[in-house]
């Protein structure tokens, strides 16, 4: 399952559309004014399925995620001299070239979760996320907001 993952144009807050293959909304994401980042996912209904949260007051960027009001884990980033993030969710791992937007989740095993890479040409920021089972697509797209908002902190 491919997602296109697209900013809005001229949009305050952090705020993005979420389409498939076929150019059908499946996701919107509206940044909420608060300290840090705060992303809420709704569906192209309109329903909230999670929230992208950072943590301020620590010394590397953190985010916790939430599907619905549920924690299910979070991301930060480790100091080193590449952009390298920890995963506390799932067991999954995320390698690659953040700065270049092209990198893969894996899961345990090292099997491929969702490989993301960066689209050329577009008015906005255009990344495809090439989800490898779609019932993790959630869950990818909020690692990838979560990735994004870091990057977007230290622009």
């Amino acid at each position: 399952m491919k997602l296109l993952f697209k900013q809005r144009l001229f949009s305050w807050l952090c705020s993005y559309d979420i389409y498939d293959e076929a150019g059908n909304t499946v996701y919107t994401v509206k940044g909420e004014l608060a300290w840090g980042h705060l992303l809420k996912i709704h569906d192209a209904m309109g329903r909230e399925l999670g929230t992208v949260k950072q943590k301020v007051l620590s010394w590397l960027p953190r985010f916790e995620i939430y599907e619905g009001n549920s924690y299910i884990g979070n991301i930060r980033k480790e100091f080193a001299f590449r952009p390298k993030f920890n995963i506390d969710y799932n067991g999954w791992h995320v390698e690659g070239d953040f700065m270049g937007w092209d990198y893969t989740i894996t899961d345990p095993a090292g099997n491929t979760v969702a490989q993301i890479s960066k689209e050329l040409f577009h008015w906005t920021d255009t990344y495809v996320i090439d989800v490898a089972d779609p019932r993790d697509a959630l869950h990818a797209l909020m690692l990838v907001l979560a990735i994004d908002a870091e990057k977007c902190s230290n622009s």
